[in-house]
């Protein structure tokens, strides 16, 4: 059960659900920053403001993180942070905040893993019409070459973009997420574009610098399954993963677009602004990319709608990723079964959709080298004797590993598995409720930090290379 010595065995976090300051040391401010102050976006009203202040307290968390054994962590660069506006002047304070985390990490052999963007885009570039405005494409290539001018000395692994598929999905289909519009499939359409433009933009300029490292983008991978094996529901298997999976690694991967999904855009009466010249920037660009992130966290299992139904008005409560909604065209919607195990916020664990989707990744795009960006529970921790004993979640990641490990010796090249998250955070949606780390943040107490039962049992998988993972019967 041992993974090899080449194997990253690491930890995730973003920079607006740790870091707080969102006006300190000359950082602009964020469409996430306007976003939060809309009566019921957030539990509870929640916001990063202060978040759980890594700003301040990096240095005790990478310490924390080191005893943990980490050997790498994986965090986001605040664009705002870096150039206040989003096109402007650099803020020299922001660089050298993200120097310091850099220089902290290698001080005690923890690999820096970057993401240049997870959610947080300049508030000036949000009012000036954010991914739908073909300007912010130059103007994230431009933050992307000054990050790597100022820290590609020492950062080897870049991803681009974080979930370019909840991002524009609830920002433009179930306005959960700025800039909050709902239902514009064109819109949605249009901006996924923009992005994949900008990454493939930002590919071809970070080869140009021949910094010598590597270079990927992370996505959602939730694979989509039939809930039976009728004609209707594997066709809304097909649709699903088409729309959910295709759409959003054919351009990165392959350097086109899924033909399927361009003909039923064409269909449904969606046209897109993409021009000759960024189709040849995909082209360009796809065989330069070094690796594709995967963030899973759950499957979905689907059904093909044949009825007339009520449409499903987006709230935050039904935005957060449990079953039981409508595709944006209508075609299918997701179903909570009763053979499945769910965590608390309905979010299906199946290990072993892990390893299908995994198959199924491998057969569509060939021997792509993975990292897996993101898997870990959301969960309500309990603290039994002043202890944070969270055991689910040590169940959840063990079998997910063994599910990762089955996948290598199946012939899917990962490289890395990295937790979310390496410290309780701010969860978009969900505020402080949900909680996903190996270090506990105590908000009654100072924001106190706290190693939990799954930090200790964490570092012992990292100790023994997988050696003590658990192999059960819901993990094969």
């Amino acid at each position: 059960m041992k993974f090899s010595n080449n194997f990253f065995f690491g930890a995730a976090s973003a920079a607006y659900q740790v870091e707080g300051a969102i006006a300190e040391d000359g950082k602009g401010a964020t469409n996430w920053d306007e976003f939060v102050k809309i009566p019921g976006k957030t539990f509870e009203g929640t916001t990063g403001e202060v978040a759980v202040d890594h700003y301040h307290r990096y240095k005790e968390d990478i310490k924390l993180m080191s005893e943990m054994g980490l050997e790498s962590y994986r965090f986001s660069i605040s664009w705002a942070r870096i150039i206040p506006n989003g096109t402007g002047e650099i803020n020299k304070k922001g660089i050298q905040f993200y120097n310091n985390l850099i220089d902290e990490c290698l001080k005690y052999g923890i690999v820096p893993f970057v993401t240049l963007y997870h959610w947080d885009l300049p508030l000036p570039l949000e009012k000036d019409g954010g991914w739908l405005n073909k300007n912010t494409i130059d103007a994230f290539v431009r933050y992307a070459k000054v990050c790597f001018e100022a820290f590609g000395d020492r950062v080897k692994h870049f991803i681009t973009f974080n979930e370019t598929i909840v991002f524009c999905g609830m920002g433009y289909l179930t306005g959960a997420h700025p800039p909050g519009i709902m239902n514009d499939p064109q819109k949605y359409f249009q901006a996924t574009h923009n992005v994949f433009v900008a990454h493939a933009k930002t590919v071809i300029e970070y080869r140009a610098l021949k910094q010598f490292g590597e270079i990927g983008l992370s996505h959602v991978f939730s694979p989509a399954f039939s809930i039976d094996n009728t004609e209707d529901n594997k066709y809304a298997e097909m649709h699903a993963n088409q729309f959910g999976i295709n759409w959003y690694y054919d351009p990165i991967l392959l350097g086109h677009y899924p033909t399927y999904v361009l003909e039923q855009l064409d269909t449904q009466g969606i046209t897109l602004d993409i021009t000759s010249s960024e189709l040849e920037q995909l082209q360009i660009a796809a065989p330069l990319n070094d690796f594709i992130g995967l963030n899973y966290y759950q499957p979905i299992r689907v059904e093909k709608i044949t009825e007339p139904f009520d449409s499903i008005e987006p709230t935050r409560e039904n935005s957060t990723g449990a079953p039981g909604n409508p595709s944006f065209d209508g075609v299918y919607r997701t179903v909570k079964m009763t053979d499945k195990r769910y965590t608390k916020w309905g979010w299906e664990i199946s290990p072993e959709g892990f390893v299908s989707g995994l198959l199924q990744l491998k057969r569509y795009y060939g021997d792509v080298k993975i990292y897996i960006t993101e898997n870990g529970l959301g969960d309500e921790d309990p603290i039994v004797e002043g202890e944070v004993c969270d055991i689910p979640r040590i169940n959840f990641i063990n079998d997910h590993l063994v599910a990762v490990k089955k996948a290598i010796d199946s012939g899917v090249n990962i490289r890395g598995y990295y937790a979310w998250s390496a410290i309780d955070l701010l969860s978009w949606l969900n505020g402080y409720k949900k909680q996903y780390g190996f270090i506990y943040v105590d908000h009654a107490d100072a924001l106190k930090r706290k190693k939990k039962s799954s930090f200790h049992w964490y570092k012992n998988v990292i100790t023994s290379r997988g050696a003590n993972l658990k192999i059960n019967c819901d993990s094969r």
